[in-house]
């Protein structure tokens, strides 16, 4: 670690005398003092004093969750942790949380950090932050404008990882299992499940090719996209083994874990595959840190996902659902289309899919949705889709090449007024899927879909 200069100190002192103005103005303090910091001192993060454990989760879905559950898990285990959760996961967030918990002489008052990590950011935090345990959860397609193609991104974070890092590796995801060539690692996976293919279903595949030799791959099952077990014929590469491997018992929703440790049984914290995979992560972060497993299924056994990702609640016997589905991420769409389309019972879809950010400075480049399974929407039990939203009709056209019959399309720009299109005739649940800046709205919209169902059902007593 570098030395404390003159700029660093200065750099501290105004960052946090503008972390104390902005709260006393009741703004958020989680970005700004941090950029402020990193602008009078560009190395601040190299200077300034960090905790003795530090764990970092970066990929492209799911990070935000499995912070949050190593992040409860420690605290209801009597941990004092540092984080970032109120705020930015770029490099001004990373560093406002330092700030926040120095002392004025740059000395950490925590000895434990978990600090959520934007993938594109990891050059600009790595050199600095040398992470104890290194975690990725995934990396596929995202924003196309942004984030490019997953090689793409996984040669940002390959390329600026700390050798002295414990990587914690998803041996089910063909790209991000590669990372780290140098660094410990240890690894999770998903058994085989009956609903496993020989190949995938997506639109989109991108480990199609052996990642060393360059020849076909053949997968000895495919769970979505390139998330699988696979073994090159040609050259002998093949998906790590993993070192705690969930085995899932989807009727009791039980998580069994064989560990080095042997086998341990936890409560599943949602039925949805992608958040099972969250929960693994975090399992084996919890237990790498040395938590026990007593400890750690304690503080699963009532850990329910926050409810600006997932809520629910029945009103006149209809479920509401929200659900966020990331507006420009075919990958996390595609997921959320997939397990909605397998739950029981006559559905209605409600989209709020716009990306708040590209609104106000769009690059109306919306070829991600060809990306996207908008195929998993026709489904004889999805008897209505509301569409919202200023792109309302490219969504529309994209069902309707996804051989959706528009009788079961509507559109409106409203959307927390959307409900209204409801048909609710002999319909079981409602889906509010969502993307990620829009949870504000899509919970409106949820109230205004228990209103109208309450409104309805009173109509019709």
């Amino acid at each position: 670690m570098a030395g404390k200069n003159l700029r660093f100190y200065v750099a501290l002192y105004m960052s946090k005398l503008a972390r104390t103005a902005l709260r006393v103005l009741k703004r958020n303090a989680s970005y700004f003092p941090g950029k402020l910091a990193i602008k009078i001192c560009p190395d601040f993060l190299g200077r300034i004093n960090k905790p003795e454990t530090i764990i970092t989760v970066t990929g492209t879905n799911g990070k935000t969750t499995v912070c949050n559950m190593i992040l409860d898990a420690l605290e209801a285990n009597g941990y004092d942790v540092l984080n970032n959760k109120a705020g930015s996961n770029i490099n001004a967030g990373v560093a406002s949380s330092l700030v926040a918990e120095s002392t004025m002489s740059g000395k950490c008052r925590k000895k434990i950090a978990i600090f959520e990590i934007d993938e594109r950011s990891s050059k600009l935090i790595y050199p600095y932050i040398k992470p104890t345990y290194a975690v990725c959860t995934n990396l596929f397609r995202d924003s196309i404008h942004r984030n490019a193609n997953p090689e793409f991104i996984f040669n940002i974070i390959n390329s600026s990882l700390p050798e002295s890092s414990h990587m914690i590796l998803n041996a089910d995801d063909l790209i991000s299992c590669n990372l780290g060539a140098a660094n410990d690692k240890t690894y999770f996976a998903i058994d085989r499940l009956a609903t496993d293919k020989e190949e995938s279903v997506n639109l989109i595949n991108d480990v199609r090719i052996c990642p060393k030799c360059h020849k076909p791959l053949h997968y000895n099952y495919v769970r979505y996209h390139h998330i699988g077990n696979a073994k090159c014929e040609f050259c002998g590469y093949e998906s790590p083994k993993a070192d705690y491997l969930g085995k899932l018992d989807m009727d009791n929703q039980i998580l069994n874990v064989v560990t080095p440790f042997g086998t341990e049984e936890y409560h599943m914290v949602s039925n949805s595959i992608f958040n099972t995979y969250n929960q693994l992560t975090a399992i084996t972060v919890l237990r790498k840190l040395g938590l026990s497993y007593e400890a750690v299924k304690k503080s699963f056994a009532d850990l329910n996902i926050v409810e600006s990702r997932y809520s629910k609640e029945t009103v006149n016997g209809i479920d509401v659902v929200t659900h966020m589905s990331k507006g420009q991420n075919p990958i996390a769409c595609s997921c959320v289309f997939d397990y909605v389309k397998d739950e029981p019972g006559n559905k209605e879809i409600i989209l709020i899919l716009d990306d708040v950010f590209d609104r106000q400075g769009s690059s109306e480049n919306m070829t991600w949705i060809f990306d996207c399974d908008f195929e998993f929407l026709n489904q004889p039990d999805i008897t209505n889709i509301i569409i919202s939203g200023v792109r309302c009709n490219d969504y529309k056209l994209r069902l309707l090449m996804a051989g959706v019959p528009e009788e079961k399309l509507m559109t409106t720009s409203d959307e927390v007024n959307s409900p209204e299109l409801l048909k609710l005739d002999g319909t079981d649940a409602v889906y509010i899927l969502h993307e990620l800046y829009a949870a504000n709205t899509a919970m409106k919209a949820r109230d205004k879909a228990v209103a109208v169902i309450k409104e309805r059902g009173a109509k019709n007593e």
